[in-house]
């Protein structure tokens, strides 16, 4: 029975370790194959694609192990963590942040019609898994294309930080207390228990910190210690694991740590760290976990019933892009501009993975319409990005910058 069990052991650790160069061969290819072909596509696009192609469903070289599964969680709690990290305070301030909660609402209330007659007509069976899913907005997945564009620190990129903020934050918060295992009232009081955890974390850096412990955690960015890394992953690891613990969704746990660390970082000032995080996060355990995506998506589905795909993907435009276009009007008052706007708003995908994986592993979604939403998804950060491109005005940057001056 040992050897049984041995060479059972070795066989899944082989597969694991074929299934994880499979993943790193893709997730090092695709940055090259978009920069020498100048694909004007997201490369979350493309590493979906891949892990469809390699796939149990196609090739089978990557198979979905509970190994697999595991390192693709993490990479999704550092997706998250890496949205709260690039979370700017004064976007989900003011009038941007007024703007941004009254355009999720209402994305709420016509998520919630959509569904509705969805589940009337008999197409779907998963009313609030649907609705959540579409008032996201894939903030992670669009701030470095508006990063690399130099939008970030105009208005422009403000009004996104802040409808992107609220459309994860949002729905995390949504999943947590209407798709956890809880009833409504004891979510709220594991929410509120969370939240003091997190405070903690805020306040303890603050009351422990001397002149002894700074000097070791900056002495340790140039040694094998790592001391500023460590903390931080035990940050991540610790509110995940807090998450986990209230019976909360670990994507709120793993945004809250970005936050937090946002807030500490603000007073250090430590670039170094947030560079080697942000090297850890893209480039392995975030690709990693968009190549599992790919693999774990039910594709048969998807081309037995290509129209639900499409109902979601203009449902998405819909429900969370039209009303942008329509509350913006004076924040944006440029019609190409606002449409643009209302582009990168409806772009959604990673709250679309968890909430399919969350109601999926229940027995709650149809397995058709969580393959359908994640393909949605998918489709719209191929097309929507590439559509608001068109809609770019000539202006560079620094024109943003000027108007933002003279304002």
């Amino acid at each position: 029975m040992d050897t049984l069990r041995q060479f059972a052991e070795s066989a899944e650790l082989s597969t694991d370790i074929y299934s994880l160069c499979a993943i790193a061969v893709i997730a090092a290819g695709v940055p090259l194959i978009v920069g020498l072909m100048r694909l004007p596509v997201a490369e979350v696009v493309l590493l979906l694609a891949a892990g469809v192609v390699v796939g149990p469903q196609v090739l089978g070289w990557v198979q979905i192990t509970p190994s697999i599964i595991l390192l693709a969680e993490i990479g999704m709690a550092f997706l998250f963590f890496a949205a709260g990290l690039e979370l700017e305070k004064h976007a989900i301030r003011g009038r941007s942040g007024r703007l941004a909660l009254v355009g999720w609402l209402t994305s709420v209330v016509l998520a919630c019609l959509a569904a509705g007659i969805l589940e009337w007509l008999g197409i779907i069976n998963d009313f609030l898994g649907v609705a959540i899913a579409l008032t996201s907005t894939a903030l992670g997945t669009l701030l470095p294309i508006l990063r690399d564009k130099g939008l970030l620190k105009t208005p422009f990129g403000t009004y996104f930080m802040g409808a992107g903020a609220i459309g994860e934050f949002g729905p995390v918060l949504a999943i947590s207390i209407l798709l956890s295992t809880k009833s409504p009232g004891m979510a709220v009081v594991a929410i509120v228990t969370f939240a003091g955890v997190a405070l903690a974390f805020v306040k303890i850096p603050g009351w422990l910190r001397t002149d002894r412990i700074v000097s070791i955690v900056e002495h340790g960015h140039g040694t094998s210690s790592q001391t500023a890394v460590r903390l931080t992953v035990f940050l991540l690891v610790a509110l995940v694991a807090a998450a986990e613990f209230f019976g909360l969704d670990v994507a709120l746990g793993a945004f809250v740590a970005g936050i937090i660390l946002k807030i500490l970082s603000d007073e250090t000032h430590d670039s170094l760290l947030l560079t080697k995080l942000t090297g850890l996060a893209f480039g392995l355990f975030i690709p990693l976990f968009f190549v599992v995506s790919g693999a774990k998506l039910d594709v048969a589905s998807i081309i037995d019933n290509p129209g639900l795909l499409l109902v979601f993907t203009a449902l998405l435009l819909v429900v969370r892009g039209v009303p942008q276009f329509l509350i913006y009007r004076r924040a944006i008052p440029q019609t190409r501009e606002r449409a643009r706007f209302s582009l990168y708003v409806a772009t959604a995908l990673p709250i679309i993975v968890a909430v399919t994986s969350v109601e999926l592993e229940a027995g709650i979604m149809l397995p058709e319409v969580g393959a359908a939403l994640v393909g949605a998804g998918a489709l719209s950060v191929l097309i929507f990005p590439l559509v608001a491109q068109a809609f770019a005005p000539k202006a560079t940057p620094q024109d943003y910058e000027r108007a933002e001056a003279t304002t």
